[in-house]
């Protein structure tokens, strides 16, 4: 008597894609790999019971159509303008810990007295931006 049975079932896997799948997945990381910083410093900050952020207060340098001069609000002369901002300026610190000079100038003011300012603060080594409008709100 012949019990063994005649199919016999295949446990075979075909591989053979296998190849080209682990080569686009090695070319991926090696892409991948290139991109990250490797100058980064992953660190784990401590905790603090409070969350405020601290941002220094910039120093509002104020030209109107007079010409007159103002220090955060403060009214001051153009000869006065220098010693007062190196007042505002913190002694010791520096350049990126100081604060940054916004300039308002009205618009039809003389270029010459904007050029005095940008001046003296190029003197003091301050940081300085100029204030404008955006087109949607001067038409309004």
């Amino acid at each position: 008597m012949n019990l063994s049975r005649r199919h016999r079932l295949s446990s075979h896997v075909e591989t053979s894609s296998m190849n080209d799948i682990m080569f686009f997945l090695m070319l991926f990381f090696l892409i991948v790999s290139t991109m990250v910083n490797p100058n980064v410093i992953k660190l784990l900050l401590p905790n603090a019971k409070s969350s405020k952020q601290v941002m220094k207060q910039p120093i509002t340098v104020s030209i109107n159509a007079a010409g007159e001069y103002f220090v955060n609000k403060k009214p001051v002369t153009a000869a006065s303008l220098e010693p007062e901002l190196k007042a505002l300026i913190p002694a010791g610190q520096p350049a990126e810990a100081q604060p940054t000079v916004v300039l308002r100038v009205d618009a039809g003011l003389n270029v010459q007295k904007l050029v005095d300012v940008l001046e003296i603060g190029n003197r003091l080594k301050m940081k300085m931006v100029m204030a404008t409008q955006s087109q949607q709100a001067a038409g309004k």
